[in-house]
């Protein structure tokens, strides 16, 4: 009786144990990752007025900004982290199927894919430096150069 009376306490510290370790690892997967923002350079701000805008540009069936101007699309890898999060947190879909839209057009000749970048801080670079363009990172940045997209 004793025997088993031991194990079963033994078993309940595992377990506690356990889900402490499990809530750890879920807290720090948090701070990771922060939420995605969408930049934009300083000429087209305020001219992306929703979200819906916003899935239309990525996927690339908008083309142009309303002042007339070809919008020059900036991206991170597929495999990137941030670009994983920004296509289901901001655009509402998969990676793979934003990936699919870009190849159809590509191979159907009614597009090109947007522009990859290496990393965040070429992103930065990038949008601060283009005129017309977009892109995203994983945080917000002090800077007065950057210019966000904030949904309603």
């Amino acid at each position: 009786m004793i025997v088993h009376f031991i194990n079963k306490n033994t078993a309940q510290k595992q377990q506690r144990k356990s889900m402490i370790l499990l809530c750890i690892v879920l807290l720090l997967n948090a701070g990771v990752l922060n939420a995605a923002e969408v930049i934009v350079s300083a000429n087209v701000v305020g001219q992306l007025k929703d979200t819906h805008k916003l899935q239309a540009i990525f996927s690339l069936r908008t083309l142009y900004w309303p002042n007339g101007e070809k919008i020059k699309v900036f991206v991170l890898p597929d495999n990137s982290a941030v670009h994983k999060e920004f296509v289901k947190e901001k655009l509402g879909m998969f990676p793979h199927q934003l990936r699919r839209t870009w190849n159809r057009m590509t191979y159907t000749g009614t597009g090109q894919p947007p522009i990859t970048v290496d990393s965040v801080a070429e992103m930065l670079d990038k949008i601060q430096h283009t005129d017309n363009a977009i892109g995203y990172i994983d945080r917000r940045v002090e800077d007065e150069s950057i210019h966000y997209f904030n949904a309603p």
